[in-house]
């Protein structure tokens, strides 16, 4: 082989697979979850497993944790109506009832239905001004289509108000406009063509009236083109600019709309490592941020986690499940240490 040929090798052979669909291929079980569904799945030991877990002399935390961090979301609700047409009993309020702290959110967590937990941070997001660009933006951002829908409509249904009609009143200017777009729920999908044309009208659209923030063509692109595309046109500026997509905006922007911006051009330049990089932060505050554990912990269990250790590793030089290890302590630590899975050496 040419020294050309080894040069080109390594930055053309990711944009080659990818076009053969081949980058983003799952692992060989399926998923680039750290939990899988569980194949000597029995509802009925699951249940007589957990009534012994609340009933006997102490509560079983240990038992409770192992059975609900090594099953999927689908089977730990096929254990919650088994558990209620055996028992008569919900199975949360039962754990509830015997679970304090930080074990008893995650264990909720674990058995809301997805759309309902996600419902439930999104509206304690909004309610606190100080985190609802953070959280919304995490959440509006990173479901996909059908997910951001149940979301919505289990939003709508819990708390009787549309989540749109409170980002209107809990948020304003372009954050409220990046957040309303983005919960329409109207990005293109990736039609496996790349139509060059476009990605240089975007560009020279980012571009206009540089130095005043013209906000409009920002909430449009980002929000409504497909995250393919996207990374065209992030490449298409740098070249053109000199300059990253990012700095733009830390150039043009300021408050809400510039942290709004960047935390949406990471999701759609890495969604991994954008929640490495929140993970990491969450470690890093005095007291760990045990609600942001959580959610990244759960929510992407059964979709990217093994991608999200990885990026973790690779920007911070230590694994998750370490850093996990030193960092959380108290009675959650087993569970968040479970969904994490294993060290990355």
């Amino acid at each position: 082989m040419s020294a050309s040929s080894r040069e080109m090798g390594p930055s053309l052979t990711p944009e080659i697979l990818s076009h053969l669909g081949l980058a983003n291929k799952t692992a060989a079980w399926g998923t680039l979850g750290t939990l899988r569904t569980f194949l000597s799945f029995s509802v009925d030991k699951d249940v007589q497993r957990l009534l012994k877990a609340i009933t006997g002399q102490g509560v079983d935390c240990g038992a409770i944790v192992d059975v609900l961090t090594n099953r999927s979301r689908e089977q730990r609700q096929l254990i919650s109506r088994a558990f209620q047409e055996r028992t008569q009993q919900a199975l949360l309020k039962s754990l509830q009832a015997a679970l304090s702290g930080n074990l008893e959110k995650i264990v909720v967590a674990l058995l809301q239905p997805a759309a309902q937990f996600d419902a439930q941070e999104l509206r304690t997001a909004l309610k606190a001004s100080d985190s609802a660009e953070d959280v919304t933006m995490e959440i509006l951002a990173t479901r996909t289509p059908p997910q951001l829908q149940e979301c919505l409509a289990a939003y709508g249904h819990h708390f009787q108000v549309e989540a749109e009609d409170d980002i209107k009143s809990k948020t304003s200017g372009i954050l409220r406009d990046l957040l309303l777009a983005l919960a329409k729920g109207g990005r293109e999908s990736y039609s496996g063509i790349i139509d060059y044309n476009l990605a240089e009208q975007d560009v020279q659209a980012l571009r206009q009236d540089e130095g005043r923030s013209t906000e409009g063509p920002w909430v449009l692109i980002l929000t409504q083109r497909n995250p393919k595309h996207l990374t065209r046109v992030f490449e298409q500026y740098q070249r053109r600019t000199g300059q990253e997509l990012e700095e733009a905006v830390r150039t043009r922007f300021r408050g809400e709309a510039r942290a709004a911006l960047l935390s949406l051009a990471s999701v759609i330049r890495n969604t991994p490592l954008y929640f490495a990089d929140k993970l990491h932060r969450a470690l890093q505050e005095s007291e760990p941020n045990y609600q942001v554990l959580m959610r990244i912990l759960i929510s992407r269990s059964e979709t990217d986690l093994l991608s999200i250790r990885a990026e973790f590793k690779k920007k911070f030089g230590k694994s998750l499940y370490s850093s996990l290890q030193d960092a959380v302590t108290g009675d959650c630590r087993s569970a968040l240490l479970a969904l994490c899975r294993a060290e990355d050496i």
